[in-house]
């Protein structure tokens, strides 16, 4: 079985920072592309930010220039630093990773159990 275990969600103010973190834990492989995404509710889940194994970004263009995804491949953790956040940044982000927990299986994906990011005055 693979976790992933996010933190670092809360309030903050418009205009402040806050950084996700997301650690995957267990019968681990490989972990191909990792990222976040948000939802907010009554609508469905978006992407936030990916980042593949080699390292390649890509952003929702809702938080290109605000947001920054990065990993550190020896712990297994994917973080998300969130700049200048607007109210509307506000929803539960999750972590996601697609993972494989051998060499002959295919790569699976795995969801956080989500962190509450809320951006008010």
């Amino acid at each position: 079985q693979v976790q992933l275990v996010e933190s670092g969600g809360g309030l903050v103010q418009p205009g402040g920072s806050l950084r996700l973190s997301c650690a995957c834990s267990g019968s681990i492989f490989r972990i191909y592309d990792m990222g976040w995404y948000r939802q907010v509710l009554g609508k469905q889940r978006e992407l936030v930010a990916t980042i593949t194994s080699g390292g390649s970004t890509n952003y929702a263009d809702s938080v290109k220039g605000r947001f920054s995804i990065s990993r550190d491949y020896a712990k297994n953790t994917v973080f998300l630093q969130m700049n200048n956040l607007e109210p509307e940044d506000t929803a539960v982000y999750y972590c996601n990773a697609v993972v494989t927990s051998n060499w002959y299986s295919k790569g699976m994906d795995y969801w956080g159990e989500g962190t509450l990011v809320t951006v008010s005055s």
